[in-house]
């Protein structure tokens, strides 16, 4: 049994043999599509929308994902968010000698030699 993929955008176009309509993912995708489509001489070049808007050639641009100074307030992130410095660890050689002051210890006197 085959499984229905769902692809949200249509891209159609016409050229001299016929015309070709084409299902991509995304946005983005799509718009790469209908792009190549325009540069191979495809005619009446078209993007349908998952809420069924057709976009012509001339309006392709609107396809475009918005920029992050596109966003609303609330959903830009700051630059200290982008920004944050990572907390400084101290390397440890395992070679080298412990630097920690060395704790105290019991003195038991001059060891005697018999």
């Amino acid at each position: 049994m085959a499984r229905a993929t769902r692809v949200p955008y249509l891209v159609s176009g016409t050229n001299e043999y016929g015309s070709s309509n084409l299902g991509r993912g995304t946005a983005t995708v799509a718009l790469r599509l209908a792009r190549k489509l325009l540069r191979e001489g495809y005619m009446d070049v078209r993007v349908c929308t998952p809420r069924g808007r057709v976009l012509q050639s001339n309006e392709l641009d609107e396809l475009k994902a918005p920029k992050e100074s596109d966003m609303a307030k609330g959903q830009q992130r700051s630059n200290r968010e982008a920004k944050k410095p990572k907390k400084e660890k101290a390397k440890v050689i395992a070679a080298a000698p412990s630097r920690k002051d060395a704790a105290w210890q019991p003195d038991f006197g001059p060891a005697k030699k018999k």
